[in-house]
């Protein structure tokens, strides 16, 4: 194919840091989640002519990876994963436990509910940006946000209340 175009590898090296973190939290595996950034950004440069050009390549970006997510969780035949815990990070959490939890219950839920979950309430995308994201309308999004966290809340009952005490 030849060498990346300078403003390709510019955007994939100021992007990469933000799709891989939101490829952890839906993923909640770290090997995963760089997998899912390395096709996101190999489908990016495949068509990188045409989405340079457009308005919103980072938009296109996280459409690209939430999608990648979604189609890998319904292709995956087996539920087998190289580790069930993200690494510790040397960035300070005000409450690891509770950051434990949430990503436990995250990780005992469907795809699509996670993945609204962590565009909306983790990244603290609005409804609309991630109605975009997940190409859903906004009604939808917030219904499916409702539904998931009432889930999140069920999974975590107790725990989620001594932790939050």
């Amino acid at each position: 194919m030849g060498e990346a175009p300078a403003d390709y590898l510019e955007f994939a090296a100021a992007r990469s840091g933000p799709l891989f973190r939101t490829a952890c939290l839906l993923t909640g595996d770290w090997h995963l989640a760089e997998d899912l950034v390395q096709e996101t950004l190999a489908k990016m440069y495949r068509s990188w002519r045409r989405i340079s050009r457009a308005e919103a390549p980072v938009a296109y970006a996280d459409t690209v990876l939430v999608r990648s997510f979604l189609s890998q969780r319904r292709r995956r035949s087996s539920t087998e994963r190289p580790s069930d815990r993200l690494p510790e990070t040397a960035a300070p959490a005000r409450d690891p436990e509770l950051r434990m939890a949430l990503l436990d219950g995250l990780a005992r839920m469907t795809a699509k509910d996670r993945a609204v979950l962590v565009l909306r309430y983790w990244e603290d995308r609005s409804v609309e940006e991630t109605a975009q994201v997940l190409q859903l309308s906004p009604g939808a999004v917030r219904a499916r946000s409702m539904r998931a966290l009432e889930r999140l809340r069920a999974l975590l009952g107790d725990q989620l209340a001594d932790l939050t005490a």
